[in-house]
């Protein structure tokens, strides 16, 4: 099959997941709805596809998750209220992510893994390139990333994966990526990936955190990826597949990412990411600062 290089305009975001860490929190509420200050985290992914000039937004999800399609919808009853009350203020943010992108939803049905999820996203990709980003990461948008990878994707053809160096004792939670470099400082050749690697079996310290640009040739490579790490069909075993091809699907590059991330997965990061993006709100952050300052003197003093 020969796939097209036409422009991407289409985004795939993953968000069938349980949750699991952030139980009894995400018993009924989807992770991806956890406020991060007062916005739901799936609202920075959407808006940072958009800010790429991805319009066009399919939703992989699962059962329980219903908040997120009701999120990015209208909701006139609400709205009603407010302009009765006059409030513009809070209409405004209301209906900001309803019109933020088109949406589409498909469901995962069984979670077998994060390659199955972007394989659900055939029917409505075809055969162009796409983005996928994953819920979990929160790229500041003072320091644009998905804009790049379109770039190098648009000039190398293949596929880009997002890479961020991280501490050798915490490859292991990552999808490692062996290396090459290339005549531009960011960019590199990924000849090798491996998925979660055991300790001192890493080909680098280069992560693999959740921006792809994906060639449509990944949809066949996933179709052939036999269960990997914890019994699922994994997207970076998908890869390492395309990254051993100059054609055909290949190459994989990869762009290494210096800027600020946060990553709410995790339930710790989750936390600094709501204080880190708190204190740099222009309407939050001044007395939150002070009250942070204080918190923390006190507290060092006991």
């Amino acid at each position: 099959m020969t796939y097209s290089r036409a422009r991407i305009g289409k985004a795939v975001i993953p968000a069938a997941g349980l949750g699991t860490r952030f139980l009894p929190a995400t018993k009924a509420t989807p992770k991806e709805m956890l406020p991060v200050v007062d916005k739901p985290a799936i609202q920075y992914v959407v808006e940072e596809a958009v800010a790429a000039g991805l319009h066009d937004v399919l939703m992989i999800t699962g059962r329980n998750k219903r908040p997120l399609e009701d999120h990015f919808d209208r909701n006139y009853e609400l709205e009603e209220v407010l302009v009765r009350k006059g409030d513009d203020g809070r209409l405004a943010r209301v209906r900001e992510s309803s019109d933020l992108a088109t949406m589409h939803y498909v469901r995962q049905g069984d979670p077998r893994g994060l390659g199955h999820a972007v394989l659900c996203a055939e029917p409505h990709v075809g055969d162009q390139p796409f983005a996928v980003l994953l819920g979990d990461d929160l790229i500041d948008p003072r320091d644009p990333l998905l804009p790049r990878m379109i770039d190098v994707q648009g000039r190398f053809g293949g596929s880009v994966i997002a890479l961020m160096e991280v501490a050798p004792e915490q490859i292991h939670l990552y999808g490692a990526a062996a290396i090459k470099p290339t005549d531009e400082d960011d960019v590199v050749r990924v000849t090798d990936l491996v998925e979660k690697p055991d300790a001192g079996q890493a080909p680098s310290n280069f992560a693999i955190i959740g921006r792809y640009v994906l060639d449509a040739a990944v949809f066949d490579a996933v179709r052939k990826t036999e269960p990997g790490r914890n019994g699922e069909i994994q997207l970076t075993d998908a890869l390492r597949e395309l990254s051993h091809r100059d054609a055909d699907g290949g190459p994989v590059h990869g762009v290494v990412f210096t800027g600020r991330r946060y990553d709410t997965g995790d339930r710790g990061d989750y936390l600094r990411a709501i204080v880190r993006l708190a204190c740099e709100r222009e309407d939050l952050g001044p007395e939150f600062r002070n009250w942070l300052r204080t918190y923390v003197t006190e507290e060092m003093q006991e």
